[in-house]
Order: C-alpha cells, then sequence, then structure tokens
C-alpha cells in the first residue's frame, strides 16, 4: 500500500481497530484547515524482557498536555492510551516500531476549537529518521516561532509548518537538515530534533524557551547526570556552535546522531572519540534495557 501499511495493517481509529482504509476523516475537520491537532512520535523496542514502549507514559502526557492547550477536548487516561497502543503492537505483530498517536478535531469552520475530537493511533516498522551516517547540516533562514505566539512545547500538527520549510529548504540546497535559529539569534533546535555541542569536554544545549524539549533530550540529561557526564542547558549563538568540537541530534525518530558539518565548518573532533557517541551507544542500551549499574542522580 505504502511504507507505513499493507494489507495485514491495523489501526486504532475513533474507538475502533481497523484496517487504514475503513478510516474515515471529515474534510470540514479544523485540523486538515486550520492544522489544530496534536500528535507523537513513541518508539517500541523488543528487549530481553519483551516488547517495551520507551518512556510511554511520558509521550502520552505530552499528547494530553497539547490537546489541553489548544482547547481539544480529550478523555483518555494515558493508562487507556498506553494498553491500546500495546493491543495494537500486538495486533500488527511488532516489537520495534515507531507509533503515531494523532487527535484530530471535529467539523468547525470557524477558529474556535471544535468541541469533538477522534483519536487515531498507527505504528510501523521505521529506521532512525535521519539514518546513521554523520550529518551535512545548514543554517535555516527561518526562525523557530516566537513562543508567545503558540505553545512551542506542545507536538500541535500546524507547528510542522516551520520544518517542512526549513527542511526543504535545506535539502534543496544539498544538505542533510536545517538548524534553526530563535527570534534572538540563538541556536534553538533542528527541523526535528533538539541539539547539543561538545566543547573542551563539557555538552551544551539550548535552554527552554524557543524549543520543543523533547522527550529523548531529557532522557539524555538524565544519562548524563547518572554518568557524570558534565552538560549545561544555556542560550548560545551560531558563532559559539561553529567552534565546538562536535555536536549531535536527538529526537525519538531520529534517536541519537552526530553533525559531520554545519555549514562550511567542519566538526574537527572524530565522532567515535566524541561524547554525543558515547551517548549515542548509552541511549540505545538505554531504550533496550541493558543500561546497568547506573550512577545515583545527583540531586
Amino acid at each position: 500500500m505504502n511504507a507505513y501499511s499493507n494489507n495485514q495493517t491495523v489501526i486504532y481509529h475513533n474507538g475502533e481497530f481497523l484496517k487504514p482504509k475503513a478510516a474515515t476523516s471529515s474534510l470540514y475537520s479544523q485540523t486538515l484547515h486550520y492544522g489544530n491537532g496534536v500528535f507523537e512520535g513513541i518508539r517500541t523496542y523488543k528487549t530481553t524482557e519483551g516488547t517495551k514502549i520507551f518512556k510511554a507514559e511520558a509521550h502520552y502526557e505530552r499528547l494530553k498536555y497539547g490537546a489541553k492547550v489548544m482547547g481539544i477536548p480529550f478523555n483518555y487516561t494515558v493508562e487507556e492510551l498506553v494498553a491500546i497502543t500495546y493491543d495494537l503492537l500486538r495486533r500488527n505483530q511488532l516489537e520495534d516500531a515507531y507509533i503515531r498517536p494523532l487527535i484530530t478535531t471535529g467539523d468547525s469552520m470557524g477558529l474556535y476549537t471544535s468541541k469533538e475530537s477522534i483519536l487515531t493511533i498507527q505504528c510501523w516498522a521505521w529506521p532512525k529518521l535521519m539514518g546513521d551516517n554523520l550529518l551535512r547540516v545548514k543554517t535555516s533562514s527561518f526562525e523557530r516561532p516566537n513562543p508567545k505566539s503558540c505553545f512551542v512545547e506542545a507536538k500541535v500538527t500546524g507547528h510542522y509548518i516551520n520544518s517542512i520549510l526549513s527542511t526543504n529548504e535545506a535539502k534543496d540546497a544539498g544538505y542533510d537538515e536545517a538548524l534553526l535559529l530563535d527570534m534572538y539569534g540563538n541556536v534553538a533546535e533542528c527541523s526535528g530534533a533538539n541539539i547539543f555541542m561538545e566543547k573542551d569536554g563539557q555538552l551544551f544545549t539550548p535552554k527552554k524557551g524557543s524549543i520543543m524539549a523533547g522527550i529523548t533530550r531529557s532522557t539524555i540529561l538524565e544519562i548524563c547526570q547518572e554518568e557524570g557526564i558534565p552538560v549545561e542547558e544555556k542560550h548560545f549563538k551560531l558563532e559559539e556552535l561553529k567552534q565546538a568540537g562536535s555536536a549531535f541530534f536527538t529526537g525519538t525518530a531520529a534517536e541519537v546522531v552526530g553533525l559531520k558539518s554545519l555549514d562550511d565548518y567542519e566538526f574537527p573532533l572524530k565522532w567515535s572519540e566524541s561524547l554525543g557517541y558515547k551517548l549515542m551507544k548509552l541511549y540505545q542500551k538505554e531504550v533496550l534495557g541493558q543500561r546497568k549499574n547506573k550512577l545515583s542522580k545527583v540531586l
């Protein structure tokens, strides 16, 4: 059928498990016309203890937060959402997979949020979004949205027009990905992932404010704390990033992926000797439940 489904695929849609072709959506939905919908990107992994959705509760809490701030009615509990998702994975016989929950709104051509919503959850086998090779990145001419213009930490469907514009610009120029700055010229994030840079044995990542502070980003911060890797959240400019030894992106779809270059600057530190590479390996163990002997967290 397509890259995401086949004749055996089952989705969850509006309270039922269905084949994708059996699901219908309204042509008058605010999500379709205005981008007022909320989604999540989640991964599940095959572990020695069976299929495990990584940080399912955190993802579904964020989904519910997005619905709340956008005024979309949504009455599922986190526990219900997790149970439905495991059932969906079993029906699709998937263990290593990407999961896409989506809340769409009901019919309304007005600009006040519709009082109806539909939950759809899909899943499919999907490799790392950005691959395993080091990325060539272009600084985008597009900025991250002003945080006073929207809820930047909610995964609202309409927000990703910004990501599409920046990705198109980068790929059309021959690059792999785009890096966006915020309205003050601070480094923010790439089109769909957060960024870390390494300088003099320490990691830095942009502070919250203009970024989508991802769950993978939070996981990397937790691992750094547990492993004694120095890391600081702070604002920094493009010029400072172009003096870093190495840099990497983090995100659920991308996981952890290193940067080869930014514009005409090539990161000098060998990737296999960087903190990013170490964290990539630790993150792989974390999601598979294989990271043992964690140090006590520093309060």
